[in-house]
């Protein structure tokens, strides 16, 4: 795999608004397949999504081991066309986290997005050293992803807005279920929101959210990329119906765990194999049939 390396530098502040596609990690007979993410990655490029974000949930992250995460992101560096790359951190070790932060700065990444440390639940004290310490040790941005239904923590409001003093810290990803914060968020102005539910998408943008990060971008990414400027220029009504289209896609994309729907309906199309790492497994066989069928329909001119 190609190597990216570059001195650590301060980047400027990118622009995160518009659509951003939750990578999934493609296998083949237990290793990551390259090829086929590189070719995904090629094919949403030409789509017009606005960037990439590998190594998330949806990436099956937890089931990488930190050398294959690196060979991940350098495919996608690769194959992404200039298109901006923002790298998924999660772990509860703070030690470990900073100095992850420092090595994936060496690459020329649009940002790091940053989960709250999962499983140890510590308080919002600890979750303000936490943020802190990590985009201390990035030299690139940070979004902040805040999806208390995985890390078992919820990142309050006042704790959001004391992170958006750091300069380092520029945005959220928003799983966090409370529109009241989000809209907190969004009338703060300090950080570019966007939303991680891909089922919010219409909501979050209509109030002003700066784009998403979506998993179901992978699948009719034409019509995603659509309804993402359709809603970044505030044309509701046509924004509406694209929506209506896509929502009982992303209703079935959900159905089951994530990615498995997801894979499923992209090995239908001969992306790849529908191929997960246990725990994780294959979408049901009625599902990948609905998902198809729907599909197709979504396809028809």
């Amino acid at each position: 795999m190609p190597q990216h390396q570059q001195q650590p530098t301060t980047a400027p502040t990118p622009d995160f608004s518009g659509l951003w596609v939750a990578l999934v990690t493609p296998f083949r007979d237990g290793a990551v397949d390259h090829p086929a993410l590189a070719a995904l990655t090629r094919r949403l490029a030409d789509d017009g999504v606005t960037g990439f974000v590998p190594c998330g949930s949806t990436g099956e992250a937890a089931a990488l081991d930190e050398d294959e995460q690196l060979a991940v992101l350098d495919t996608v560096l690769e194959a992404a066309g200039g298109r901006p790359v923002v790298m998924g951190v999660s772990g509860y070790h703070l030690g470990k986290a900073t100095a992850w932060a420092r090595m994936l700065s060496q690459r020329p990444l649009a940002g790091l997005l940053v989960s709250a440390p999962h499983y140890v639940r510590p308080s919002q004290a600890g979750l303000l050293e936490w943020f802190r310490a990590i985009a201390d040790a990035s030299t690139v941005p940070v979004l902040v992803y805040d999806i208390p239904y995985r890390t078992g923590v919820t990142i309050a409001r006042d704790t959001l807005l004391a992170l958006a003093a750091h300069p380092r810290i520029r945005g959220i990803k928003d799983c966090g279920g409370d529109m009241a914060k989000t809209r907190a968020l969004i009338a703060d102005g300090r950080l570019q929101v966007l939303t991680g539910e891909d089922h919010q998408i219409f909501g979050t943008m209509a109030e002003g959210g700066a784009g998403a990060i979506a998993a179901s971008g992978h699948i009719q990414t034409q019509r995603f990329v659509r309804l993402v400027r359709l809603l970044a220029d505030n044309r509701l009504a046509e924004a509406r119906a694209e929506w209506q289209l896509l929502q009982p896609m992303v209703e079935l994309l959900f159905a089951e765990p994530n990615p498995g729907p997801l894979k499923a309906l992209l090995a239908a199309g001969g992306a790849m194999r529908d191929e997960l790492r246990s725990p994780m497994t294959r979408a049901s066989d009625g599902l990948r049939e609905r998902l198809v069928a729907l599909d197709a329909r979504l396809s028809r001119p």
